[in-house]
């Protein structure tokens, strides 16, 4: 493996670069979009539960934020009665979708890396692949002809560059196919908040005090 970096050339190396990235993005990735952080049913349930009869104090309402995201979201509607009395349902519902909104960027975070990885990495590749192709041809005809050239050196030098555009197919598939595995499930992840704030805010607009009877 190493034979083949110091053959390919130095355009490799940002390829590689791009390969760690890409890795430490996934692995990241993983982690943070596990459901046990961002969104259980029995949250929602437990909270319309608890503020069944009242907004429930700060200690409460803390709590619940720091369970999981779709915690998150919905202690800001309990906050947003809590800061203000006189809260109207359309404040409330705006807190929510703020929140909401923080949420989903939260969650789709280094995904537009991970995207551009899987974009650059074949172009990277076709670099490396056409600077060593014209190094090969410069040093096999220096008078503009190959005559003089060795056909088997540059049968062999041809095969070396294509390692770049090989490793930029390597380091871009499984990243565009994470790419897309992590972005639908961001995608059911939002539309999971979006339903349950609603269900949450239908549940708190009779203990908004600002609404209008």
């Amino acid at each position: 493996m190493l034979s083949i970096i110091q053959a390919a050339g130095w355009p490799i190396w940002p390829l590689i670069l791009a390969s760690i990235i890409a890795l430490a993005l996934i692995i990241e990735r993983f982690i943070s979009l596990k459901p046990s952080r961002i969104y259980s049913p029995s949250v929602v349930d437990e909270a319309i539960k608890v503020s069944h009869r009242g907004v429930p104090g700060p200690d409460t309402v803390n709590q619940l934020a720091q369970h999981s995201t779709v915690g998150e979201v919905l202690a800001a509607g309990w906050r947003a009665l809590n800061s203000n009395p006189q809260c109207s349902p359309e404040e409330m519902r705006a807190a929510l979708q703020a929140a909401g909104r923080s949420a989903a960027h939260k969650l789709e975070r280094f995904l537009p890396a991970l995207a551009t990885i899987a974009s650059a990495a074949p172009l990277l590749g076709l670099l490396g692949t056409v600077i060593g192709m014209i190094e090969i041809f410069g040093s096999q005809a220096p008078a503009g002809s190959l005559a003089g050239g060795n056909p088997a050196k540059l049968a062999h030098g041809i095969s070396v560059a294509l390692y770049n555009t090989a490793f930029g197919l390597i380091v871009a598939i499984p990243a565009l196919i994470f790419w897309r595995y992590f972005r639908a499930r961001v995608d059911g992840y939002v539309l999971a908040l979006e339903l349950a704030a609603e269900r949450f805010a239908h549940h708190l607009e009779p203990l908004c005090k600002g609404s209008k009877r």
